[in-house]
């Protein structure tokens, strides 16, 4: 194996469980704005709305849409094609009112993967870590904060903060000149492979990716290394506690 100065990370869906959070959320605004009128049910809601938002952070990552577009249309589009939708003037309300509570609930129901703090607490006594993600400002600092693991990372690098998405390199090559490293001193640990894998290949940077059977990415593209669950990093490390 070889020896890194650093590791950097993602947080979502990497160290913190926010396809748990996102799910409870959907099911709460799917209740509280009554989107059974538009929805048979809550889970035809929920996959129109994950197909839509991936390909949404697609282009969000390209540069394509801004985050405003994003926050908005994630729910628009949706009940804009729904069975049932409703008028346009209502869809459009609500598509805001949807976006705004969905990160206060997202933020809420937030909690750490399993394994999560042990292996950062870990890593942490060996090598400087550091966030490298394209979540938004005012929910991610609160999510490190209540994750109580804020300490143990040197750096937090936000997208939306530093201008540049993953998986473009320059986002990468911030988080490098912060730590005063070149790309092949250093580890990328994510679980997407749109954004952390490819982001980390086009920078140059060693890859681990984290490849959660609940993904639908194709498990055969490229990675450096390639895990079950962030517990497995350790061993692949060879940092176990």
């Amino acid at each position: 194996m070889k020896q890194y100065k650093a590791i950097f990370l993602d947080w979502d869906d990497t160290i913190g469980d926010f396809r748990h959070a996102a799910e409870k959320s959907l099911s709460d605004i799917y209740d509280y704005f009554h989107v059974n009128e538009c929805f048979p049910t809550q889970e035809a809601f929920a996959q129109c709305y994950n197909i839509h938002n991936l390909e949404l952070w697609a282009k969000y990552g390209l540069g394509e849409v801004t985050k405003e577009y994003l926050e908005f249309d994630r729910f628009f589009y949706p009940i804009m094609k729904a069975p049932k939708p409703w008028p346009v003037d209502k869809c459009i309300s609500q598509a805001v009112l949807m976006g705004k509570v969905h990160l206060e609930h997202t933020t809420r129901y937030f909690s750490l993967l399993p394994d999560a703090e042990r292996v950062i607490k870990r890593l942490a006594t060996i090598y400087p870590l550091t966030i490298v993600s394209n979540g938004f400002v005012e929910v991610q600092y609160k999510k490190i904060e209540r994750s109580g693991l804020g300490e143990y990372f040197q750096y937090v690098i936000l997208s939306e903060e530093v201008g540049i998405q993953k998986p473009q390199r320059g986002i990468f090559d911030i988080a490098l000149q912060r730590n005063g490293l070149q790309a092949d001193e250093v580890l990328m640990i994510g679980d997407s492979w749109n954004s952390d894998i490819q982001g980390a290949i086009n920078a140059g940077i060693d890859q681990v990716w984290i490849q959660d059977p609940r993904h639908t990415t194709d498990p055969n593209l490229p990675a450096t290394y390639k895990v079950e669950r962030i517990a497995d990093v350790l061993t692949l490390l060879g940092v176990e506690d």
